[in-house]
């Protein structure tokens, strides 16, 4: 469903099927973040959960239903454990929200009972962190985090009671970013990272094709004319092409057709205010 150049399949193809980290890295507005979530898709097949784990006597909430999707199943055939739900592989994507605190067990002092990390609830599918570098913990602590799951394939989480307890970490993680990889990281933390992929800006072929797609969507007549306009007066030698330009314009011509009580169309002068 998305508009990507022809390598950009082979590229990531492998990424994906290795199971370990991925960087995904670029100018703003060409899909990193949609890719990654589009990755978790690739992945068809279903997982069970445990709804709660029983650690040291401690309850931990694993199931979200935020980020876990339950499979319509038949009870005759499935499992007839109640403990266990039958899910999507899950994608959990956080941003500049995430600190590090969500990364440990959590603890409601109400009822008692603890919440699984976010990468606990990512396990068997994707864990997304989107804007890498702009979360309040810096881009080098919340690496050096992730230096035993990449490797190990395991992580350690910590219980209220202040114990230590290991646990499988067998999502793909993947870290979406604005910002060069080489110049926001050492080369002893990119090392731990083995795929790092630019998403560069779109061919102006593969803009235009983009328009087209995105005019469909949002049901607006494709007016070439107009198009090749928009391109001379607006892009060209102008500003550089990015993937999410056709969305944000066509929204805007929808704005306008919604203001002025009329259909959305592609007129020059429509373009020229959006």
């Amino acid at each position: 469903g998305l508009v990507l150049p022809d390598d950009f399949l082979g590229a990531v193809g492998p990424a994906i099927n290795s199971g370990r980290g991925l960087f995904l890295y670029g100018e703003p507005g060409n899909g990193k973040t949609e890719v990654a979530i589009r990755i978790a898709r690739c992945f068809t097949d279903s997982v069970y959960i445990p709804k709660t784990i029983i650690v040291e006597g401690q309850l931990i909430q694993l199931y979200d239903p935020q980020f876990h999707n339950q499979v319509e199943t038949d009870k005759v055939k499935e499992l007839s454990d109640q403990r266990w739900l039958k899910i999507e592989r899950p994608a959990v994507v956080v941003g500049g929200e995430m600190d590090m605190d969500s990364l440990e067990i959590g603890f409601n002092a109400q009822t008692k009972i603890c919440e699984a990390s976010l990468q606990l609830k990512g396990n068997s599918g994707i864990f997304v962190l989107d804007d890498f570098g702009r979360q309040r913990a810096g881009p080098e602590q919340l690496l050096n985090r992730w230096i035993l799951p990449l490797e190990k394939r395991i992580d350690y989480l910590t219980l209220p009671s202040g114990n230590k307890i290991q646990v499988p970490f067998n999502a793909l993680l993947v870290f979406c970013s604005n910002l060069d990889p080489g110049k926001l990281l050492e080369e002893a933390l990119l090392r731990r990272i083995p795929y790092k992929i630019r998403m560069l800006d779109p061919s102006e072929e593969d803009f235009l094709t983009i328009f087209q797609d995105s005019a469909k969507h949002f049901n607006i007549p494709y007016d070439t004319n107009c198009v090749d306009y928009l391109m001379e007066k607006h892009f060209r030698g102008v500003r550089p092409l990015r993937g999410c330009h056709p969305r944000d314009i066509l929204q805007q011509l929808v704005n306008i057709s919604l203001y002025e009580n009329r259909p959305p169309l592609m007129t020059k002068t429509d373009l020229d205010k959006s």
